[in-house]
């Protein structure tokens, strides 16, 4: 079967191969100039939006071939930490370090990006939400400031805030599911159908700082990486707790050692929009497809040469794109001009992602 960027390679279609291949990924044309944040593809259509230290948001549009095409840019005047898509794909919002939110009309990209969001202190994550029983669209924004606000893109103000215990370092949405990790390991959820109140507070089953969560396809749960090399499965409902666990992952034994390991964050985690199975990514230059059902590792893929800071399938899960850049985790001075700044398109081949067949019990 065709892959997206041609012929599918045969060792990446044998699910039974362990080892993933990466030497047919394809990279964006002209990526950013710095640090790339966050990277989120349109849930309509193949076009990919970037945020990047470099101020700017950029939308791609991604051809059959692998080819990309830059469709629209838009300016903060601070880093931009988080950007995503509206639910038709007709708009994008960016947020970062100059404490507000911009969204961008794609049907109007002349007009420019407007501001609909302001916070006392950089704002780490802005994501689109269905207003329950409507069609409409909100904002929801994530702070330093220990902020959670909502905001409907009609007016000015914030329409409802939440205060959380610690500054947030992470929030995902799928469907009424809201999930927000802060500092010091908290988790809240919170049910969109009563967005004003957590519906339920834990403490992150990792004993090391959250660097991600984000929520189940079904919204059933989410899942949790850290800075420790490890990664939690979690459902909501305590019905389901005997189903919760964690393991450990981007961890590497240097050559001639067995009793120490190399311990590295968990920068992404992404679920396929179709199959459930999602992808973990780190600052060990690697990522790997798991099924969370069967506590199964689908495939590894060698290293990429760079920390990878953020991933996303595309809207059929056939396109997995990656993010290749300094992660700022040694500072300033581990930084240099040869350290690579890219994104690459994945081709997802039929198997890859599928979930293992359930073991029949005798």
């Amino acid at each position: 079967m065709a892959g997206l960027f041609g012929a599918a390679n045969t060792a990446a279609a044998n699910a039974s191969n362990a080892q993933g291949d990466i030497s047919k990924d394809v990279p964006i044309s002209n990526p950013p100039d710095d640090s790339i944040t966050d990277i989120k593809f349109s849930p309509q259509y193949d076009h990919l939006a970037v945020a990047s230290w470099d101020k700017k948001v950029r939308i791609y549009e991604i051809g059959s071939t692998g080819q990309s095409e830059g469709k629209a840019l838009f300016e903060h005047e601070g880093p931009v930490l988080s950007c995503d898509f509206s639910k038709d794909g007709k708009r994008v919002v960016g947020a970062g370090a100059d404490k507000a939110a911009r969204v961008l009309d794609l049907g109007n990209p002349g007009a420019g990006a407007q501001q609909v969001a302001a916070h006392e202190q950089p704002i780490k994550a802005a994501r689109f939400i269905s207003v329950p029983n409507s069609n409409d669209q909100m904002l929801v924004t994530g702070s330093w400031d220990k902020k959670v606000k909502y905001w409907d893109l009609r007016t000015a103000a914030a329409v409802a805030t939440v205060d959380c215990q610690e500054r947030v370092y992470s929030l995902d949405v799928r469907d009424k599911l809201l999930v927000i990790g802060t500092a010091d390991r908290y988790i809240n959820i919170i049910n969109l159908q009563d967005p004003a109140k957590f519906y339920k507070t834990i403490q992150s089953p990792l004993k090391w700082q959250t660097r991600v969560v984000s929520c189940f396809t079904d919204a059933g749960g989410f899942a949790v990486g850290s800075i420790e090399g490890r990664c939690a499965i979690q459902y909501v409902e305590e019905k389901d707790a005997a189903q919760n666990f964690s393991f450990r992952c981007h961890r590497e034994s240097p050559s001639g050692t067995s009793n120490i390991s190399n311990v590295y964050s968990v920068n992404a985690i992404s679920f396929h929009p179709v199959h459930g199975t999602f992808s973990t990514a780190g600052a060990d230059g690697t990522f790997h497809f798991w099924d969370k059902d069967a506590k199964h590792r689908l495939k590894g893929y060698p290293n990429v040469g760079g920390s990878l800071n953020a991933t996303d399938f595309n809207h059929n899960g056939t396109i997995f794109a990656y993010a290749i850049s300094y992660d700022w985790s040694k500072g300033y001075a581990a930084n240099n001009p040869q350290y690579p700044c890219k994104i690459m398109l994945h081709s997802v081949a039929p198997d890859e992602c599928k979930p293992r067949a359930p073991v029949k019990k005798r």
